[in-house]
């Protein structure tokens, strides 16, 4: 059975949350403050953490960051109503998604089985190494891309995000998360080289830049791949994970 951690010091919500993903088929186990989920975190192995942003002894960003350093388990991150710098900072530090504060369970169990199902889709082993989406065709050894069955152009760059995006369909990187991934810059100054690749990819992959398909923005937040467009994964692809 797959276990989660929660880190909250609000006991009501956490045990709420408890009860919802033990009803869901999971395991859960809790934390009511930041230092004794990093230790959880550190010492076991989770499924997923859902990770409240405002803890004692240890903020949920610390924690974040302390937990990217030594793993890659799945982090969804509970932020405040209005911080849009908390989700910002969020995506940058890691984090696979987030959640806003007041949320349903619903909502937040959605996002928990979407989480999931990346994770496992990252991981399958298939055939080939090729991402399908509908008419996009993307061979990753190849490093050809296939629109409509016409072969398209990409620069380096341009593939690289095309490649990152779409092995992750629905994760949103920030601008300054790109930066980091694609071009190994630290300085916001850059932000704009990640505006301008994007809007060259979309010029080459959608059919409709003012209603794109595939490359979607996260208004204040940055870019994801629709995932909607269940993709055809073949051979492991360990790259961008």
């Amino acid at each position: 059975m797959k276990n989660i951690l929660i880190i909250d010091d609000d006991e009501l919500i956490a045990n709420l949350l408890k009860t919802t993903i033990v009803n869901s088929g999971f395991d859960a186990t809790l934390a009511f403050d930041g230092a004794e989920g990093l230790r959880l975190a550190m010492e076991n192995d989770y499924a997923l953490i859902i990770l409240d942003i405002t803890l004692p002894e240890l903020n949920g960003i610390e924690v974040c960051k302390k937990i990217r350093a030594e793993k890659q388990t799945p982090i969804i991150m509970l932020t405040g109503k209005t911080s849009e710098l908390d989700k910002v900072l969020s995506l940058e530090l890691g984090a696979d998604d987030y959640v806003t504060k007041p949320f349903g369970v619903r909502e937040l169990m959605a996002r928990v089985q979407a989480v999931l199902r990346r994770c496992e889709r990252q991981t399958e082993i298939v055939k080939n190494k090729t991402l399908l989406f509908e008419d996009l065709s993307i061979d990753i050894d190849k490093r050809t891309v296939l629109l409509n069955n016409s072969k398209i152009s990409l620069s380096p760059k341009e593939f690289e995000l095309l490649i990152l995006l779409a092995s992750n369909p629905g994760k949103v990187y920030s601008r300054i998360a790109l930066l980091q991934i694609i071009w190994g810059y630290n300085f916001k100054g850059y932000s704009h080289t990640v505006n301008s690749h994007i809007n060259r990819l979309r010029s080459k992959v959608e059919s409709d830049m003012t209603n794109p398909k595939y490359i979607l923005t996260e208004w204040g937040i940055g870019y994801k791949f629709n995932e909607e467009l269940t993709p055809c994964l073949n051979e492991q692809v360990s790259i961008f994970v």
